[in-house]
């Protein structure tokens, strides 16, 4: 018997703690520790990674990665992008040499397409991913799911009614039911029957706002589609600028362009097959002496659409009014004067003949400022660079300026450089300036020769006997160029032509998102209850109501119902709420769970 005793007792001490003499606490206990450190169990690599997803996962995740992809996108505005900009980038280069080679590094030239932008953009997706599916799931099971029992305690809820009557007891309930699915909520049907001293209990339990946590997925859904949408977008869209002058053409392939940006996904023979020519630029201004002069009051370019196989189109483009064509749209976004010049070697030869692009300096006035490059046919290269005047006046100081955007009295002046344009060694270079690094600058300010100056039909000398320049005048006989009517300038409008394939589907995105928060903040998710208690004095009406967050509605749709309720049964208002005493321990959303 002693040794069976001795037996026990070994087997109790090796379930012990170590140095405990407590019976009750295993060897494994958290407690149970010599040194009293808490004992975990090791995650392992599965638990690592399950751990990361459930962080990358939630709602909190997605919100910091939103907030971060919009800090991101940034430094796009702050530095030329080489997609839209190239001639920015490689200008930025050569006015920063110091700090380029790092920003480059880091890809702040290509922002949009940088790693650590994708990175971003990419864990996003996955994060709103993650968060969506098990909701979703969850969301679908309720949908599914019963309402809840009746709480047995429904005056510890702070939204109660009661109200005492001879009525029968079903058919207040029924009547109930009825009323509340008319409502809109799902209803179920609870009742209890007599058991000795417990009375017979009948009740309803009601709830709707379900389309509240529908209208949160549909919001967090429609943001995944904006995020696909925008991603495939920028890879299948393409953006071109390009100056059309009046009576020219311009083809839609990529090397009619001034300047294309377009996706990765975008081949070269998928642009819409058109040539477009500009006819006529049309601008209206208001005339001087008025409060608005020189004010234009309408743009409108007049183009003809030819498209292979097909008759000619006509068409206009207008500011915030594209022209489409095909998938692409059209805009109008600026416009400006275009003089010819003809430029002649000295033996009389013509070496250039063009109109060209000048582009406003930033006045009301229509000031313009432009660049002629003459690259060939003369013992060096030219560039020229000067002003063009619409309307000419000369100021006080002797310098000239325009008093009004419309042709009145038109006046070119130009400063002539010669040497090497840089355009031979296949550097791209912009058309409308003009670099001149080891140039030698022949006339205007710093030169022994004043800057040329040409009215329409007049012919100047090119300094150093290079030749003759002429700003031809085309104005129609028997009319007066300072009427308007001159010919000799012309207009030109730049257009960009827009690709999006996308755009509906990120229009269709945005607009489902902004219903569904809107259906997420306005929808309220609420329980109602009706229950009848079977007693000697009568029948004890009892409603209550329950939100899930804040409902200021809440006590005026309980009332709502127990008016309403009533009236049917041919009872006048319930009685005033006057509930047990609860502990204050208790909750009203654990009493809702008893």
């Amino acid at each position: 018997m002693t040794d069976a005793n001795d037996e026990a007792a070994d087997a109790v001490a090796s379930t012990m703690a170590p140095g405990s003499s407590d019976p009750r606490r295993p060897s494994d206990h958290y407690d149970s520790a010599d040194d009293g450190a808490v004992s975990q169990p090791k995650l392992g690599v599965v638990g690592w990674l399950r751990w990361a997803w459930r962080q990358l996962t939630s709602m909190r995740t997605a919100l910091v990665l939103l907030l971060m992809l919009a800090v991101a996108a940034v430094p796009g505005s702050l530095f030329p992008q080489r997609s839209a900009d190239p001639n920015g980038v490689t200008q930025y280069e050569t006015d920063h040499p110091d700090v380029f080679g790092f920003l480059d590094g880091i890809q702040m030239f290509d922002v949009y397409h940088s790693a650590w932008f994708s990175a971003i953009y990419l864990l996003l997706f996955v994060s709103l991913i993650g968060c969506i599916l098990p909701r979703t799931k969850h969301h679908l099971k309720a949908l599914r799911s019963r309402p809840p029992r009746t709480p047995v305690r429904l005056g510890r809820l702070a939204d109660h009614r009661t109200a005492t009557a001879d009525v029968d007891a079903d058919e207040a309930i029924d009547a109930a039911t009825a009323q509340l699915r008319k409502g809109g909520y799902r209803v179920e049907r609870y009742d209890t029957e007599a058991r000795g001293a417990r009375p017979r209990v009948l009740s309803v339990s009601a709830e709707r706002g379900y389309l509240r946590e529908t209208g949160n997925l549909v919001f967090h859904a429609a943001l995944v589609g904006v995020l696909v949408s925008v991603g495939v977008g920028g890879a299948v869209k393409y953006t071109g600028q390009r100056v059309v002058i009046e009576g020219t053409t311009f083809v839609n392939t990529l090397l009619d362009y001034s300047s294309m940006n377009r996706g990765q996904w975008v081949p070269e023979d998928a642009l819409e097959p058109y040539a477009m020519t500009l006819d006529t630029f049309d601008v209206t201004y208001q005339p001087p002496g008025s409060n608005a002069m020189s004010q234009a009051g309408d743009y409108a370019a007049n183009v003809t659409i030819k498209r292979p196989g097909a008759d000619a189109e006509e068409g206009v483009v207008k500011v915030n009014h594209p022209l489409e064509i095909g998938g692409d749209s059209i805009y109008l976004l600026g416009n400006g004067y275009a003089p010819t010049v003809t430029i002649r070697d000295a033996d009389g030869e013509v070496v250039y003949h063009d109109s060209v692009a000048f582009l406003p300096a930033g006045d009301s006035q229509m000031t313009s400022q432009g660049v002629i490059k003459v690259a060939d046919g003369l013992p060096e290269q030219l560039g020229l660079v000067g002003f063009f005047y619409p309307t000419v006046a000369e100021l006080e100081s002797g310098a000239y300026a325009s008093q009004y955007g419309d042709l009145l009295n038109p006046l070119l002046t130009l400063d002539v450089y010669a040497g090497d344009l840089g355009i031979d060694d296949g550097t791209p270079r912009n058309v409308y300036a003009l670099d001149p690094t080891g140039m030698d600058k022949l006339t205007g300010t710093d030169t022994d020769l004043d800057s040329l100056e040409l009215a329409p039909g007049d012919t100047v000398d090119l300094p150093n006997g290079l030749g003759t320049i002429t700003f031809d005048d085309e104005t129609p006989e028997g009319t007066d160029p300072a009427l308007g009517m001159t010919e000799s300038v012309k207009r030109f409008a730049s257009l960009q032509v827009h690709h999006d394939p996308s755009a509906p589907y990120v229009l269709l995105f945005a607009v489902l998102a902004v219903l569904g928060l809107l259906t997420a903040l306005f929808v309220p998710r609420r329980r109602l209850w009706v229950k009848a208690t079977v007693t000697q004095a009568g029948v004890e009406l009892e409603y209550a109501g329950l939100a899930r967050g804040e409902d200021p509605t809440l006590a005026g749709a309980v009332d709502q119902l127990a008016e309403k309720h009533l009236a049917g049964l041919g009872i006048g208002a319930p009685d005033e709420d006057e509930p047990d005493e609860p502990d204050e321990s208790d909750e009203p959303e654990k009493a809702a769970e008893d």
